[in-house]
């Protein structure tokens, strides 16, 4: 889990340097790959009111926050109040990153004559794929020290986390609201969040496991 956050962080800067250096052949594909889905957007208009439920409602970032809310609810009403916060903190930090990063790149959506959506705020990185990225990584880990084991319905769980991740990453560069190099970015600073998270609660977890055999009675250092 280490390494998978260290490798998705440092490709994650490495795509911020690209996009802020303006390196011709990201862009040129970006260009190439907007332009080819816009013209499907515009020409299949069906598809695209679809790709609009999709990605307004059910794989919107206040969809994904809601379940959150509601795990964190549930893990604090379970008395885990370590892993509530924790997952809490995680979703609190990765917004801000998003949004510290918004704002340090400025970068422009792409503009278009015929747009079939639109969006506020800069584009790089997606909130959409970040959000999902983070909302379905922290779900499946909290479902996973829970009920994992023995649980047959897990290997479908996981499909359909993928599916959203994935699926919320192209209704956005379909609708015209986003670069592809912007997905990307999302995708990977949000499984980054989820894996520090899951190291560092770990560490923690650790720590607090040992400090409470070490002390079970919470009188470490008194006489009798």
């Amino acid at each position: 889990m280490r390494i998978s956050a260290v490798v998705s962080g440092a490709l994650a800067v490495l795509l911020l340097v690209l996009v802020a250096v303006g390196w011709p052949p990201l862009l040129s594909f970006d260009r190439d790959v907007a332009e080819a889905l816009h013209r499907s957007a515009v020409a299949e208009p069906g598809v695209t009111r679809l790709n609009r439920i999709l990605s307004d409602w059910v794989w919107d970032p206040a969809t994904w926050r809601a379940l959150v809310t509601v795990a964190v609810v549930v893990l604090w009403w379970r008395r885990e109040r370590l892993l509530a916060l924790w997952v809490a903190a995680t979703v609190l930090t990765a917004w801000g990153v998003q949004q510290g990063l918004k704002a340090l790149t400025g970068r422009d959506r792409p503009g278009w004559p015929d747009p079939v959506d639109s969006a506020p705020f800069a584009s790089f990185p997606s909130g959409h794929a970040m959000t999902a990225a983070v909302g379905c990584g922290l779900l499946l880990w909290v479902l996973a020290l829970h009920w994992r084991e023995g649980w047959r319905g897990w290997g479908m769980l996981t499909g359909l986390a993928v599916v959203s991740v994935l699926g919320v990453g192209w209704t956005r560069v379909y609708l015209g609201v986003h670069w592809p190099s912007d997905v990307l970015a999302g995708w990977l600073l949000g499984w980054c969040c989820v894996a520090v998270a899951i190291v560092t609660y770990r560490r923690m977890a650790t720590r607090t496991t040992s400090a409470d055999r070490k002390d079970p009675g919470g009188r470490m250092g008194e006489t009798t």
